[in-house]
C-alpha cells in the first residue's frame, strides 16, 4: 500500500508539472515533438515511482527515421506508460476523448498532438482516423490499442476494426507490438499498484501499401497472431479463427 501511495502522489504532481510543460513547449514549437519527449519523461517518472523495470526487444525489426502504425495488446494503464518511455521514437495516440478531459493531462496530450477519437459517435470516429492517417502519410507514427479498451481477466481480446482503417488508408506498414506483464501491475478496476517487470517486443513489420479494404479482415487477424504468439500462455487469450488472405481475383471482384 506504501508503494501505491507513492505512486499516486507521483501521479498527481508529474501529470500537472509535464502536463503544463508539455502545452508550454506546444506553444513555442511546431508538431509537438517536444512535449512528446515531455510525456516520455512523463512515463520514466511514473515507471520509477511503481518500481517497474521495462524490456524491450524487437528494436532492430524497425527504422527509427520511417512513419508506423504500432498496434499493441492492452493490459493496463502502464501500457502507456512503459510505451512512451521506451518506444524510442516520436509518435502520437489515437485516444478515447475521455482522456482529454483530464485536467492537465488533457491539455497535455492535445499540446503533444495526439488524436481524440470518439466512440460513441461512428462519423466523428472515422474523421478522427482519417485525420491520423494523414498525420502518418506526413510522417509521424501513431499507437493503437486495437482491443479497445483494457482486457478485463489479462488475456488478449478480440480486435476492432478502426485502427486497421488507419493502417491501410495511410499505406504505412503496421507494427504489431506485445506487451506483457503490466496486467499484474493494474488490472483494470484495480488501485494497488504491484511491482512487477514488463516485457515488450516490436515484431517485424506488415507492409500496407498493396492492402485494400477487402484485405481488413486477413490484416486483423495476422495482427493479432503475431502478438499473441509473442505472449506468455497466461495472457493469449482463445484463438481466432484465421483468416486467410483474399486472391487479387477475390479482393477485386468481392
Amino acid at each position: 500500500m506504501l508503494r501505491s501511495l507513492l505512486f499516486y502522489i507521483v501521479l498527481f504532481f508529474a501529470t500537472i508539472f509535464c502536463g503544463s510543460v508539455a502545452v508550454i513547449l506546444a506553444l513555442i514549437s511546431r508538431g509537438g515533438n517536444l512535449s512528446h519527449l515531455i510525456g516520455r519523461l512523463w512515463g520514466r517518472i511514473l515507471l520509477f515511482a511503481a518500481g517497474v523495470k521495462v524490456r524491450v526487444d524487437g528494436l532492430q525489426n524497425i527504422d527509427p527515421t520511417q512513419a508506423y502504425v504500432f498496434a499493441a495488446n492492452h493490459q493496463s494503464q502502464f501500457d502507456i506508460f512503459a510505451l512512451l518511455a521506451h518506444l524510442p521514437i516520436q509518435f502520437r495516440w489515437l485516444a478515447k476523448k475521455e482522456l482529454f478531459r483530464i485536467p492537465f493531462l488533457g491539455v497535455g496530450m492535445k499540446g503533444a498532438g495526439y488524436i481524440p477519437i470518439d466512440r460513441s459517435n461512428r462519423k466523428e470516429a472515422f474523421k478522427s482516423i482519417d485525420m491520423a492517417a494523414a498525420r502518418v502519410r506526413e510522417g509521424t507514427s501513431i499507437v493503437i490499442f486495437p482491443e479497445g479498451t483494457r482486457t478485463v481477466d489479462g488475456t488478449l481480446q478480440s480486435f476492432k476494426k478502426g485502427g486497421f482503417h488507419l493502417a491501410i488508408k495511410s499505406k504505412r506498414p503496421i507494427v504489431p507490438v506485445s506487451v506483457s506483464g503490466t496486467f499484474a501491475i493494474l488490472p483494470k478496476k484495480g488501485f494497488r499498484i504491484r511491482q512487477r517487470n514488463v516485457w515488450i517486443y516490436i515484431g517485424d513489420p506488415v507492409p500496407t501499401e498493396d492492402i485494400s479494404v477487402r484485405e481488413r479482415d486477413w490484416l486483423i487477424s495476422e495482427i493479432r497472431r503475431r502478438i499473441q504468439e509473442k505472449l506468455p500462455p497466461a495472457e493469449k487469450g482463445e484463438p481466432e479463427p484465421f483468416k486467410l488472405k483474399p486472391t487479387a481475383k477475390e479482393s477485386k471482384h468481392s
